[in-house]
């Protein structure tokens, strides 16, 4: 009779020699020629005994396969229009994919649990395969799509009345068949429609729904702009109970609202914003102290008196989380008659704010401070172009307009550029980039795209902001008290460690002691480093790929890109719920006392809250970039055919993304690069030609030819036009031999060659093969008072 250890030794030389086969005990009875009853017996208990030492792993009943249990991870489905998709991890870099069978009817941004059925291999750079087990969550409730009727006789046979088929290629191939439920949408109208049934094993390509909203025809103006809004669950209208809350609150500041406050109506605060700005929620003053400092006041709209706790008003500014600015209009976190009106700091009328007074010294310290409550009056509404026009062109008729303001103006160029300087010895990040505004005539159509360089009033403001944050930030930490964080962790050193090895190729190198983190102060010694040469775009897009995504949390972890022990969001809760909320902790930390009833109650509400406010500014965001992206597509739409000059910004393994001097941005395919066949550097961020080597990496300059627009994908298609003098190097030596693909007997190239799972491309996951994660979106800059930092 065999021995199970006999049989064990057997299993395992088995397993190991076919470790990608599964077998069923039949299959492994008879390989090892197992005929006798006592020996099947054995060989269970073999089985048994290597499941249990976690060397194999069921999959069914009766089939066993190499390795231990797989692990089962929760995370969020990417899905490709192919089929196939990524499910991405948190805190894990390496994306599981998951083949076309084995999504279990998953939809893009369905939370999922997932088992790993191949693990990454050591120096492969293929991440993890698995399967979808279960779907957690939907991320779909509702669906925007267009209206595709039925014929009579198809209605009569399927019982529906029609089809909504969204626009975005994730979900274009799961078209939502809706009944008659009293709403009738016309051919080519957009509509919201409610997922009653999602793709199953009866109907796995098929979603059934019921029409709720019709926004109107796709070709009528301002209806694209509003499908992509409810694309992305932004709210539009308020609920009847916000705006009679709203509009019971007094258009002025009554005597009851004076009591406790400090009046400083005197000083001569004033806001400073753009030239289209309606809502103005942060002034500020700066005066010459007889010791040499800076006294700097920053002074909020106090929006959390008028939104208080728990009120319709605080629960609909809760879930719109912030205000949402698009090319046509501003969807905003809070009714206007709040946000234009009494929560504004229009000039002349005194208002309620939330003060933050700072003594600065010439290194850009805060000596002192003081945080209230208070009663401002606003001694003028200033625009940063009237600002630079006083203090970078010296204009005589506006230095005149504001003579008696001219000398404060002046002041505070000096304390910004004592602030810069401070941030920038201390190790701050500091990535600009142009702003474009794209403008649309009264229907909608994009007739212009204006870039704006920042000047010096905007990078002023943006100082003296950010020193806000910090005090407030700072004050309260030290006071060992509950507060809301603005975070930005320190990257992972995994990253780090491959942006170390990218940089190196061009000679740059940064002392790092052993167990030691990475400082911003390094980081922006190799920008400094950068600065200039031809490698300048390719090192900051890599090195912004490095770094963490900012978001909002309850526990005081600094902020890496500002170098920043303390930081938070103070400055913006007219457009920003975490900054109203904020101001309610000063409140009630002044009013109620520091208590541990106090401090527990909040310890209990700001977790959910920071994850809220995180979620909403990444939908908000969302919206306005794909907004962007239509216009930009629409405005290149009649250009077809035209030659522009571009510079790369992106450079994948399917092709490289270029910019245009207007920051319209559009992918040149690999197969539309047709004078060499190329190959992507990834560890360079190049690709290569074979026969020419010429190279194009980031922040290169080229000639490319508008190809195709399509509007609905918002996708923009250019080609390469070869050019003779483009730079040549030898990085085709990092090629290796087996990556190097056979050409197609017409010349063309394959479209998506491997990636880093080695299955159909980790980029192309959403719309369209997207920019390499953490490419930064061109021609918007989210500064303090606004975005994002």
């Amino acid at each position: 009779m065999t021995t199970v250890g006999h049989i064990r030794n057997e299993l395992l030389a088995t397993f190991r020699k076919n470790p990608k086969i599964d077998y069923s005990v039949q299959t492994l009875s008879r390989a090892l020629k197992l005929n006798e009853g006592t020996d099947f017996k054995t060989l269970v208990q073999a089985l048994t005994g290597m499941e249990n030492d976690n060397l194999i792993h069921p999959i069914s009943e009766g089939r066993y396969a190499w390795g231990g249990t797989p692990k089962v991870l929760t995370g969020i489905f990417h899905g490709n229009e192919k089929g196939f998709g990524f499910v991405a991890i948190e805190d894990q870099d390496n994306d599981v994919y998951v083949p076309s069978t084995s999504t279990d009817f998953a939809l893009d941004g369905d939370t999922v649990e997932v088992r790993t059925v191949r693990e990454a291999r050591p120096n492969d750079t293929r991440g993890p395969e698995g399967e979808i087990t279960k779907v957690v969550e939907r991320s779909l409730t509702t669906l925007v799509g267009e209206f595709k009727p039925f014929s009579d006789k198809d209605r009569a046979k399927s019982g529906f009345i029609g089809m909504v088929v969204s626009h975005e290629k994730k979900l274009k191939n799961f078209p939502v068949y809706v009944k008659d439920t009293g709403t009738m949408p016309q051919l080519g109208d957009m509509t919201v429609t409610e997922i009653t049934e999602f793709p199953n094993e009866h109907h796995p390509k098929l979603m059934y729904g019921m029409v709720v909203e019709t926004l109107g025809n796709k070709n009528d103006p301002g209806v694209d702009i509003m499908s992509l809004v409810m694309q992305n669950h932004i709210k539009t209208e308020f609920p009847d109970e916000v705006m009679t809350q709203t509009n019971d609150i007094p258009d002025h500041v009554t005597p009851e609202e004076r009591v406790n406050r400090k009046d400083i109506t005197d000083q001569a605060v004033v806001t400073i914003d753009g030239d289209d700005s309606k809502d103005f929620d942060d002034a500020v003053v700066v005066w010459k102290l007889p010791n040499g400092n800076f006294h700097l006041g920053v002074h909020i709209a106090d929006v959390s008196h008028y939104v208080t706790e728990g009120s319709a008003l605080d629960k609909e500014a809760f879930d719109r989380g912030t205000s949402t600015y698009l090319v046509d209009r501003v969807i905003p976190m809070l009714p206007f008659r709040l946000s234009n009106g009494i929560c504004s700091l229009n000039p002349g009328v005194d208002r309620l704010a939330m003060s933050c007074d700072m003594e600065i010294d010439q290194d850009g310290h805060v000596v002192n401070h003081e945080i209230y409550q208070s009663i401002i009056k606003s001694h003028a509404r200033m625009t940063y172009n009237n600002v630079n026009k006083i203090v970078t062109d010296h204009d005589p008729e506006v230095m005149a307009e504001y003579q008696e303001l001219v000398p404060m103006f002046e002041d505070m160029v000096q304390l910004h550029q004592i602030l810069y300087k401070m941030r920038h010895a201390r190790g701050a990040i500091d990535f600009e980039e142009n702003e474009a505004k794209i403008i649309v005539d009264d229907m909608g159509h994009p007739t212009d795209i204006v870039l704006r360089e920042r000047g010096v009033s905007e990078r002023m403001i943006e100082s003296f902001m950010l020193a806000a944050n910090e005090t407030v930030a700072e004050h309260y930490n030290k006071q060992h008290l509950p507060f809301l964080y603005r975070v930005h962790e320190t990257p992972d050193a995994d990253r780090i460690k491959e942006f170390m090895e990218f940089i190196a190729s061009f000679g740059i190198t940064v002392p790092m002691k052993k167990g030691k983190e990475i400082t911003p102060k390094q980081l922006q010694d190799v920008v400094t480093d950068v600065t200039g040469t031809p490698e300048e775009a390719m090192v900051s897009v890599k090195m912004l790929r490095s770094l963490k995504q900012a978001r909002y949390s309850p526990d005081p972890l600094g902020h890496f890109g500002l170098a920043a022990k303390y930081y938070c969001h103070f400055t913006s809760p007219i457009r920003r719920y975490p900054d109203l909320v904020a101001h309610r902790l000063i409140r009630d930390y002044a009013v109620e006392g520091t208590g541990d009833d106090i401090k527990a109650s909040w310890n209990k509400k700001l977790p959910d809250i920071a994850a809220q406010a995180s979620m909403a500014e990444r939908r908000s965001i969302d919206a306005e970039r794909a907004v962007d992206d239509l216009k930009k597509a629409e405005f290149m739409a009649d250009k077809v055919g035209e030659e522009f000059d571009a510079v790369v910004s992106g450079v994948t393994s399917f092709g490289m993304f270029v910019a245009l001097p207007n920051t319209v941005e559009g992918l040149v395919h690999i197969t539309r690069m047709t004078d060499d066949y190329y190959s992507f550097i990834d560890s360079q961020m190049a690709l290569v030609g074979e026969r020419t080597k010429r190279t194009y990496r980031i922040g290169q300059s080229l000639r490319v030819k508008l190809d195709n627009v399509d509007i609905d994908q918002r996708q923009v298609d250019f080609s390469l036009i070869p050019d003779e003098n483009t730079p040549t190097s030898d990085l085709g030596k990092f090629v290796k031999k087996e990556d190097r693909r056979e050409r197609r007997p017409n010349g063309n190239k394959p479209g998506f060659g491997n990636n880093n799972h080695g299955g159909p491309n980790r980029n192309q996951h959403n719309n369209r093969p997207r920019k390499p994660a953490g490419a930064p979106h061109q021609g918007k800059h989210y500064n303090a008072k606004r975005g994002t930092k």
